[in-house]
């Protein structure tokens, strides 16, 4: 079942947002006036929108029309009280408040203003519309204002939210296989790139999937097209700047009168400070989540006691740690946390080469895979020990937890079975540790080494064990535990590689993807998250936990990139380019 699709962008507005995309992915010295301007702090809109105020011919009714319906009354002498609706947090005896009050949409037209509102509040529909069809979060703020907007009535039983496991109570197996559920006997094909559930093999032949709905592949492209549309329009950058700008000046004003007052409450606020509030790691690579001195010392100890121990395939010879080191003319007692090279500095920016070469202790690639590999010679044991110990450091401090990423290729679809007997192989499970699976966009790579025939083949290898899992948990006991532990999927590259490939209506199916080139990064993440959407739908209706879709956004690259995620993402990492354009308020 497909969703409705709204009112189509009209052809005007797409021939629009395809000449801004293709702005957008020239160089960055050449773009046209049409481009997205960076915001400096002297920024020269303020004063050319206001020359325009003061010249252009307002709509003087609406304006009054609008002032008439603000709930917020000016007060009309000094000891008179500003008359408000005052919301519950607003109730802080102590707290100094600023009430702004007059003409809302004072220093724009109100043409301006009415067509920024609009397109703002649709472009927080379309998100909401992905949201809940993922089972992702969505403010409820947000959604209270939209319902207002529309009429209706905000329900906390419409609200979605994403399903997550509970933690094991005192005494209780977490890797137990007591409670999986039973197999439904259903079954799971893909077609044109999307996972599609079926009752029985018969229905999967006549293409009678079950009701699991999935985005519309042309109603994402005519959203895609009117936020490109939305965030190159002159009015709305002109608002959505003006507003931050107003919200960092609303914050700065708080701070100067409340300051004292906060830092009093916090001193007063018992056996609570930054050590001993709760923090989660949400971006953290499993390969980087020891530091530097604690890698190294493992790697010497690791050298004291198993010298002798065959852990490593050189060149099709089994050879022991100790002949290892002697082939990359090394010894572990020389070396340092400098030697070690492992520290990810200021030269790594922006430099992905740089950044993955950081892996590989000492720049040997035989240490990445003997130490910092799920699949090796030893199946990992050194990795999941180290993971261990870092947990077991987390578990002391007891306020700390972090969300360590493993990488699932798609490069063939034994790597989930890999992975998850790793996982239960060496209990690798801490309550203080969830997991993300990260999906590098390498596609280019393995069909140049012919392990894949086309695109839809990678991603048949990385969703299509995650789906019989779920409709049979016991055909595979081991992965149906290790998703318990799962949290969210995430993508990652470098962002910088430009593909020129401009994801449209006439894009080829993932099936048709057989060139040895890669997929632009918005064709990735429409298939990552139509995928992930029907997922968590069928883990809903069996009562397991869902998965968020959290990709690396922002770091670099085009802006389709983060109107990409805007659409589909819980969250993002990463981000940076957000300060450079307006699609900033989007996040805020």
């Amino acid at each position: 079942k497909r969703l409705s699709r709204p009112t189509e962008t009209d052809d005007n507005m797409r021939a629009f947002a395809e000449k801004v995309f293709a702005s957008e992915t020239k160089d960055e010295q050449v773009r046209d006036e049409i481009s997205l301007f960076d915001v400096a702090e002297d920024c020269p809109i303020l004063h050319q929108e206001m020359a325009h105020h003061l010249h252009a011919d307002d709509n003087a009714e609406k304006r009054k029309k609008l002032q008439r319906s603000r709930t917020m009354a000016a007060p009309q002498a000094a000891a008179a009280p500003v008359l408000v609706d005052t919301p519950t947090y607003l109730e802080v005896p102590d707290f100094q408040r600023v009430a702004i009050v007059g003409d809302y949409a004072a220093g724009v037209t109100m043409d301006d203003f009415e067509s920024s509102c609009k397109g703002l509040y649709r472009a927080l529909t379309i998100r909401e519309k992905y949201m809940r069809l993922a089972y992702q979060h969505f403010p409820r703020t947000a959604s209270q204002f939209l319902r207002q907007i529309e009429g209706n009535t905000f329900k906390v039983e419409d609200e979605v939210q994403p399903v997550f496991n509970a933690p094991p109570k005192d005494g209780e197996d977490p890797l137990g296989t007591s409670d999986l559920p039973e197999n439904l006997g259903y079954v799971a094909r893909m077609k044109d790139g999307l996972m599609y559930v079926y009752n029985d093999a018969a229905a999967a032949d006549k293409h009678q999937p079950k009701d699991l709905p999935h985005p519309d592949y042309s109603t994402f492209i005519d959203d895609m097209n009117f936020l490109i549309a939305l965030i190159a329009q002159g009015p709305t950058k002109t608002y959505t700047h003006r507003r931050l700008k107003f919200l960092m000046s609303k914050f700065n004003v708080h701070e100067m009168l409340n300051e004292m007052e906060e830092l009093k409450e916090l001193k007063m606020n018992p056996h609570r400070d930054f050590y001993n509030c709760r923090k989660v790691d949400t971006h953290i690579h499993a390969a980087a989540c020891m530091n530097q001195k604690h890698l190294l010392r493992f790697i010497k100890r690791s050298y004291r006691v198993d010298a002798d121990r065959v852990v490593h395939n050189l060149k099709g010879r089994e050879v022991t740690m100790r002949e290892l080191f002697e082939s990359l003319n090394l010894h572990p007692y020389d070396l340092t946390v400098d030697s070690l090279d492992v520290h990810a500095g200021r030269q790594t920016f922006q430099r992905f080469d740089k950044f993955n070469a950081k892996y590989n202790p000492v720049g040997a690639s035989e240490l990445r895979d003997l130490y910092l590999k799920t699949e090796n010679h030893i199946s990992g044991e050194y990795f999941a020990t180290i993971i261990k110990e870092v947990a077991s450091d987390l578990e002391e401090a007891k306020y700390q937890y972090a969300e360590p990423r493993l990488s699932i290729y798609g490069c063939n679809p034994n790597e989930w079975g890999k992975l998850s007997s790793w996982f239960v192989k060496h209990r690798v499970f801490s309550p203080n540790l969830k997991w993300m699976i990260q999906v590098p966009r390498i596609y280019d790579i393995f069909r140049g080494r012919n392990f894949v025939p086309h695109f839809g083949k990678m991603l048949e290898n990385i969703f299509l064990p995650v789906f019989q899992t779920t409709i049979d948990p016991q055909s595979n006991p081991e992965l149906s535990i290790f998703l318990k532990h799962v949290t969210g999927f995430d993508s990652v590259d470098d962002e910088s590689k430009h593909s020129g490939h401009m994801f449209s209506t006439k894009s080829p199916k993932p099936e048709e993807w057989d060139i040895v080139k890669n997929p632009s990064y918005t064709y990735y993440i429409y298939y990552m998250y139509a995928n992930i959407a029907v997922l968590n739908q069928l883990r809903r209706q069996r009562g397991l936990n869902t998965f968020t879709f959290r990709p690396h956004c922002g770091e670099a690259g085009a802006i389709t990139h983060l109107l990409a995620a805007f659409m589909t993402a819980d969250n993002i990492s990463h981000g940076l380019n957000l300060k450079k354009v307006s699609q900033e308020t989007f996040f805020q």
